[in-house]
């Protein structure tokens, strides 16, 4: 049947063999495609899409680079001009002319200058004076100034030094009088907040390299604003030239500088430790400083509340009472008790306002000149001061906390124990404290213990004591007042915050308290116009 079939249909039996060739023919032909094509693909990757792509990662990259420095160079174009719109503008510099008649003046002057430095300038006193001169500065400016000096040769080397042009020098016991310490054109005494800015600037510039009298020199210029401390520096720096001690020079300056700061460049001078001496006093003055702040902060909040409820109960008294009493008057009401107190309070106030405030001024006024001037009713007032509950320890803690701090450091920086006990006396203005300084000293001649003035004595809690007494013990007495210092340093702060909280709802409360009572005493008497009302 099969072989019928395919006698019938010869191509039928052929094809098999035709789709055998087809497929030995058709694998090489489509690997020769393939590698024709990839060769073409390579061909052309090599030549042109390679280079067509290298050509645009350079171009990009180009363009990313001048975009950037571009947008750069606009930025910094901007922080220019940004920067000299802000910066401070310099000042146009001004140019002094003199006419013909001053410049033969001052010429006049300059000679007789010279002839007087050739004579009697010459001379050297063995006190300091204060020389007043007349100077042109570099920049053509006539000014003039004083300084601390032994002769006008002395002045005027030191001033010609400066680069300054010199045409008179001249002291006079008026001089002396007007600018010498604390005189009629104003004190010397530096504040501790310049102070200890000094301090550190000060130790700031000697860490840096630069010499004693040029540090000296940039804070003259850095510390503007106060005439008589330039001149207190210039005079420094002049001493420092003629070969002067760091500390004789400060001490020369009257009440500029603190003794007890002399007192501690003076030891570190001698043992070579001069920056860390700058350093740890003025971490001294600024502990010292922050303990004043808490005292008067202490003082501070409850006087202003006093003053306040003070204002409030004289308005009311003034103003708000003489109201109601208007009313009672033309009522008719007759008025007794409390309210007739009020009210006469109220009338006398209106009549002698004046007379009230002279008489509170003056006795403020006397109160503070004896404080000032009397000891014995200064001690009194600080006595008495020291007794009243919270107040006391408010005092005895400020005071103990000045009085270790210092000693603690006098004694670090090897000054004698007479003059530290010197110098702690003077540091404090409390009467009772200085008595027991002396007392110490008395007790350091005879050969005692420090510690035996400060036993049994009611203005030194025993814990101050015996620390002290533990100190002495073990040898170890500046490190022991430093801990004292510290203690109640904290139980001072302690106290001062405890008491803020505690003094405003307690004025508060008295403030309420009176005003009540005087609303209600001028109140009551309503009710009885009212009942006449009705009736």
């Amino acid at each position: 049947m099969n072989q019928a079939v395919n006698k019938n249909n010869p191509q039928a039996s052929k094809e098999p063999e035709v789709n055998k060739f087809e497929e030995l023919f058709k694998a090489p032909f489509l690997t020769i495609v393939a590698i024709v094509g990839y060769t073409y693909t390579g061909i052309k990757f090599m030549c042109f899409e390679l280079w067509a792509q290298l050509f645009n990662s350079v171009s990009y990259q180009a363009d990313k680079a001048y975009r950037s420095t571009t947008m750069k160079d606009n930025v910094l174009e901007e922080g220019e001009l940004i920067y000299e719109m802000t910066k401070r503008k310099k000042k146009k510099e001004k140019v002094y002319k003199y006419s013909k008649a001053t410049l033969a003046k001052l010429e006049k002057e300059k000679q007789q200058l010279v002839i007087d430095l050739q004579n009697a300038g010459a001379s050297r006193s063995t006190n300091p004076h204060i020389y007043w001169f007349k100077i042109k500065e570099p920049s053509g400016k006539i000014t003039t100034g004083t300084m601390s000096g032994l002769s006008k040769l002395d002045i005027n080397a030191y001033l010609l030094n400066e680069g300054y042009e010199v045409y008179v020098i001249k002291t006079s016991p008026f001089i002396d009088f007007a600018y010498k310490d604390t005189s009629i054109l104003g004190s010397k005494t530096m504040s501790t907040k310049d102070l200890i800015f000094w301090l550190t600037q000060l130790s700031t510039y000697l860490k840096a390299g630069l010499k004693l009298n040029e540090a000296i020199k940039i804070l003259n210029t850095q510390m503007k604003g106060s005439k008589t401390r330039s001149q207190a520096f210039s005079s420094m720096s002049y001493e420092l030239v003629l070969g002067e001690s760091f500390s004789r020079s400060m001490e020369k300056q009257g009440n500029m500088f603190p003794a007890l700061l002399i007192n501690m460049i003076k030891a570190a001078e001698a043992s070579g430790t001069l920056i860390e001496t700058l350093d740890d006093m003025a971490n001294y003055y600024t502990e010292i400083d922050e303990t004043k702040k808490q005292m008067i902060s202490a003082i501070t909040y409850p006087a202003i509340i006093t003053i306040f409820a003070t204002a409030v109960i004289i308005f009311i008294l003034t103003f708000v009472v003489p109201q109601f009493t208007g009313i009672y008057a033309s009522n008719g009401t007759e008025i007794t008790g409390l309210t007739k107190i009020i009210v006469d309070v109220s009338d006398f106030i209106k009549a002698y306002w004046l007379l009230m405030i002279v008489t509170v001024g003056i006795g403020i006024t006397s109160v503070v000149v004896a404080y000032k001037s009397v000891k014995a009713f200064r001690t009194s007032f600080q006595v008495l001061l020291m007794h009243i509950p919270v107040v006391k320890n408010i005092i005895i803690y400020n005071e103990l906390t000045i009085f270790s701090k210092t000693f603690s450091s006098l004694l670090k920086n090897n000054v004698f124990i007479t003059d530290s006990m010197d110098i702690l006396s003077r540091i404090t203005s409390n009467e009772v404290y200085k008595s027991i300084l002396y007392k110490t000293i008395n007790n350091i001649v005879k050969g005692e213990k420090i510690s035996e003035a400060f036993k049994d004595h009611w203005a030194i809690p025993d814990v101050a004591y015996y620390m002290i007494v533990t100190g002495e013990s073990t040898g170890e007495l500046g490190e022991m007042m430093q801990k004292v210092s510290d203690y109640y340093r904290g139980m001072h702060k302690n106290l001062v915050s405890n008491l803020k909280s505690f003094i405003e709802p307690v004025m508060i409360s008295f403030l309420a308290l009176i005003v009540g009572i005087i609303i209600i005493a001028v109140i009551v008497p309503m009710f009885s116009i009212y009942e006449q009302v009705n009736v």
